[in-house]
């Protein structure tokens, strides 16, 4: 799929060669956008939830292939109870007002998480959201919801025991097939929204070799043109996997 560019005419061109197949999002910042805006922490998870259907609209639109999104962390427990009530809620209306539309668009809903401590209602849409949606190849999304890095590495190696495999036939290679995403490559760009500067347990096994993108801009307000920023910046990087510029000049 070509990559497109937005309609300014002095807006820095993507090589469609240069976009990332993979893109995962920490979408931080609704909270201190409603503040910055004199509303309740309520409205700026609802402007969020607005913002994640432009954002995969332009994800298709500059041919991302996978977008992984962070919509609700293992740590995301601790939160006041009506606020944890709340996110779930959010989740469970967009299954209910985007799933349709999301399948006509060939979007594919995956879930990366725990189901345990999710009332089982709300896991019933989401299994279902995943099975209805399993044929579409247009764009992957990957929701990870209950979601916490730490855990998904220990929930791969109580895999790999239970399967019997024994400890001189595990590796890398094998843990990543264990992990919620192994089908999967793994995210060459990760952006964090809000302008913190810390992972906060998302996707650290499979981000150990991604490009890292902080923009202070709240989620909310992440526009398509920020997306395209993003991925401009990551355009201009050079990946070099822990090896040397001349070693990878020579293999061009």
């Amino acid at each position: 799929m070509a990559a497109a560019v937005p309609e300014k005419t002095d807006t820095p061109i993507l090589e469609p060669d240069r976009v990332p197949k993979h893109v995962a999002i920490i979408m931080d910042g609704n909270g201190r956008w409603a503040k910055s805006h004199g509303l309740p922490r309520t409205e700026g998870h609802r402007r969020g939830t607005d913002n994640l259907r432009r954002i995969l609209e332009s994800s298709v639109e500059f041919g991302i292939e996978i977008l992984t999104i962070y919509a609700f962390s293992t740590e995301n427990w601790r939160r006041p109870p009506l606020e944890v009530r709340l996110l779930m809620g959010i989740l469970e209306m967009v299954i209910d007002r985007e799933l349709k539309e999301l399948h006509a668009n060939g979007v594919q809903i995956r879930h990366i998480g725990e189901m345990d401590g999710i009332d089982p209602k709300l896991q019933r849409k989401i299994l279902y959201a995943c099975d209805y949606t399993k044929d579409n190849t247009r764009l992957i999304l990957n929701v990870a919801f209950n979601y916490g890095g730490r855990d998904e590495i220990v929930h791969a190696v109580r895999r790999i025991i239970n399967a019997g495999i024994p400890a001189d036939q595990v590796d890398a290679a094998l843990i990543g097939k264990y992990l919620y995403t192994g089908d999967l490559p793994d995210p060459d760009l990760i952006i964090r929204t809000s302008g913190e500067l810390r992972v906060s347990n998302f996707l650290i096994w499979q981000g150990a070799y991604s490009e890292y993108y902080a923009t202070s801009v709240y989620w909310p307000d992440f526009s398509k043109e920020e997306l395209h920023k993003a991925l401009v910046e990551y355009g201009h990087r050079k990946r070099r996997f822990g090896q040397t510029d001349d070693q990878l000049e020579a293999e061009e």
